[in-house]
Formats: C-alpha cells, sequence, structure tokens
C-alpha cells in the first residue's frame, strides 16, 4: 500500500501473532487517500495484518494493556506527520481518528490521563495504546512498562467521566468483510450456549462484520472471559465495552 506506515511500528521487535484462518479478514484492495478521505484514515498493513481506522470516535471504549515510548523517538515524525514529543501528553492506537481526546484510567491504581492520539500502534498481542514517556509517568506505569488500563473517547466539551469498570462487556473474537465468516463463527458460539452478536461497522471503503461474545457485567468477568479465548487459540480476542 501507499500509506504513509506508522513510526511505531519500529517500537517493538515482535512480530503481531496473527489470527487463525478462521479470524481472518478477507483480503481488500489497496485503496489511494483521496481529498474526503484522509491518510491516516485508509486501512494499513502491518506484518501481514490488516488494520482498519474508525471513521468515528463516538462512543469508543476498550480495555487492555498500555504501554509507553520515549526518548528513543523524541524528535521522529508520528503517523499524522508531527513530531513527536515525549513529554507531551499523546499517545498512539491502532484505530481511533487522529486528534481523538482520550480518557487513560490505570486499572491497577486508579490514576486517570486525558492523552490526544498522534499516531498509530501498539502492534503488539493485547496492548491497546502506546503512551507518552509524560502520560505513562502521570499514570505510574513507567517502572512496569505496562499497565492494565480501560480507556474512552471524549466528546468535546465532555465534564464527566465514565465508570470504565461496570458496563455492558464483550469479548471480541473475530473480524470479516465477508458476513458468511462472521456467521459461521456466530454460530459456533451459540450452539455452544454464549450470546454472540455481529457489529455490522461501516469503515472507510469497506464494511467489517465484527463477531463479539458477551462477557457480563463487570471488567473483572470481561477480562476473565477474554483470557480463557486467548488460551483457547483465538489470539486476537480482546475487551470491549458498550
Amino acid at each position: 500500500m501507499d500509506n504513509q506506515l506508522p513510526s511505531s511500528l519500529s517500537r517493538t521487535g515482535i512480530t503481531v501473532t496473527l489470527l487463525v484462518c478462521t479470524l481472518l479478514c478477507s483480503a481488500t484492495a489497496s485503496i489511494p487517500a483521496t481529498d474526503s478521505i484522509p491518510r491516516t484514515q485508509l486501512p494499513y498493513i502491518i506484518n501481514n495484518k490488516r488494520y482498519y481506522p474508525i471513521p468515528s470516535a463516538a462512543g469508543f471504549n476498550q480495555q487492555g494493556t498500555a504501554s509507553w515510548y520515549g526518548k528513543d523517538f523524541h524528535g521522529q515524525r508520528t503517523s499524522n506527520g508531527e513530531i513527536y514529543n515525549m513529554y507531551a501528553l499523546t499517545a498512539a492506537h491502532k484505530t481511533l481518528p487522529m486528534n481523538t481526546m482520550v480518557l487513560v484510567k490505570n486499572l491497577n491504581n486508579d490514576k486517570t490521563i486525558i492523552v490526544r492520539v498522534n499516531d498509530r500502534g501498539p502492534f503488539v498481542q493485547g496492548r491497546i495504546i502506546d503512551l507518552s514517556y509524560t502520560a505513562a509517568t502521570k499514570l505510574a506505569l513507567i517502572n512496569h512498562g505496562v499497565a492494565k488500563v480501560a480507556i474512552v473517547a471524549l466528546t468535546e466539551n465532555e465534564a464527566t467521566y465514565p465508570d470504565l469498570s461496570t458496563g455492558e462487556f464483550y469479548v471480541q473474537i473475530g473480524a470479516f468483510a465477508e458476513k458468511i465468516n462472521a456467521i459461521k463463527l456466530q454460530r459456533r458460539f451459540t450452539d455452544a450456549g454464549h450470546t454472540t452478536v455481529i457489529q455490522k461497522c461501516y469503515e472507510p471503503q469497506a464494511i467489517l462484520y465484527r463477531v463479539q461474545v458477551y462477557a457480563g457485567k463487570t471488567l473483572d468477568n470481561a477480562e476473565q472471559a477474554e483470557k480463557a479465548l486467548l488460551g483457547s487459540g483465538y489470539t486476537g480476542a480482546f475487551v470491549i465495552a458498550r
């Protein structure tokens, strides 16, 4: 693809584990940027896996592992063309639109911070956001390197923060360009007695069918379900909130 590759690709020497064949999205053709679609919103491929930036951050919630990057990348360009400043409150995310303001909560100590997305990544299994040095410091995850977090996209002038530990939680187990593949995976789980839904998502120049298994009303239950699914071979499983 003629996309600007995320600068954060070099932040990991680990090859991202690919989803098993039944969970792979069908390949789509490369799409050139247009005046109406920013280059950072186009699908891109890292380690043979295709990522689809979402068109809107409205209502976006996610749970997973946060990491951080610092001086080795200070002064380099981010995916949206900015110069990375390790002392600014910014972050990298694989699919959120650029400049989305995100509330990040460290679930180990309840510390929170608001960051702006200006980069793509992290491309390591289970990690959902890569924080700047300062953001990671404020969340007290510098020493450990990573931490379990919940994130939510904020609306403009939002005054109150949602409770990120309770709600309706699902674990996403696959995303497909062809609906029939999503239905096959959904049936596998519904036949086993699990409430499973398919979310139809309109991405730029593509439609994806995301298969999600209901995991309860608490983050703890959802994380246990995620762990079980990862252990069962669903290497792309991750928790989402509604």
